[in-house]
């Protein structure tokens, strides 16, 4: 089937999980879970392949095992595409994002050199900036309190330099469209705009080679 978007009751599905995120609850609607959350999901995936690649959606069952809260069962759906990007549903609405979640420390070395370099760095900069102009956020999945040993504090690339990952997202709330197969448009236009952002730190760091 074609992609249509998430119904409201996806919405009311991940609402109720939050209140009851219980085996009992999971079991008793896993099958609106499959229907209304994950097959939306599978076609979405289906008709962003031939662009941005196969897609891979996560497991809805969190890893409990080093974390305090014991809750079983992951309040939203989220995929990560082949060639770069994810896409999340929950509650809250739809986000999208592109980018390096979290550096190894090969890849760090390799991106603060790019972004410390005059040219690479700027084309950074320029890159992100153009991007938070589009409306889009631009940051690092976590960052240090101060610049990275070897670099000075007043570096002009500075808030780059002490990014340990570096992406873009965008989210939306709630809204009558995510229903519609609009959402879709919503998504491939961001990974389109967010594409540069990506495409440097493809050149620029790449994947750890170890």
């Amino acid at each position: 089937m074609a992609f249509s978007g998430w119904s409201v009751e996806a919405v009311e599905f991940f609402k109720a999980l939050q209140a009851d995120n219980t085996k009992t609850y999971w079991n008793s609607h896993k099958a609106l879970y499959e229907m209304s959350v994950r097959e939306p999901m599978v076609e979405l995936l289906g008709e962003l392949s031939g662009e941005f690649g196969p897609g891979r959606i996560s497991r809805p069952y969190r890893d409990i095992r080093f974390r305090a809260d014991k809750s079983p069962y992951k309040t939203e759906i989220y995929a990560t595409l082949e060639r770069g990007g994810y896409v999340k549903f929950s509650a809250d609405g739809l986000t999208a994002g592109l980018g390096y979640f979290m550096m190894t420390t090969a890849q760090l070395e390799r991106y603060r050199q790019a972004v410390d370099n005059e040219t690479k760095g700027a084309k950074l900069a320029e890159v992100v900036e153009r991007l938070k102009a589009d409306g889009l956020e631009v940051g690092g999945g976590q960052t240090l309190k101060s610049a990275p040993r070897g670099y000075p504090n007043d570096h002009p690339r500075i808030e780059l330099l002490r990014c340990k990952g570096l992406i873009c997202w965008r989210q939306w709330a709630i809204a009558p469209w995510l229903s519609t197969a609009e959402a879709k448009g919503r998504v491939v236009g961001f990974l389109r705009t967010a594409a540069p952002l990506h495409s440097w730190l493809d050149q620029q760091v790449g994947p750890d080679p170890a």
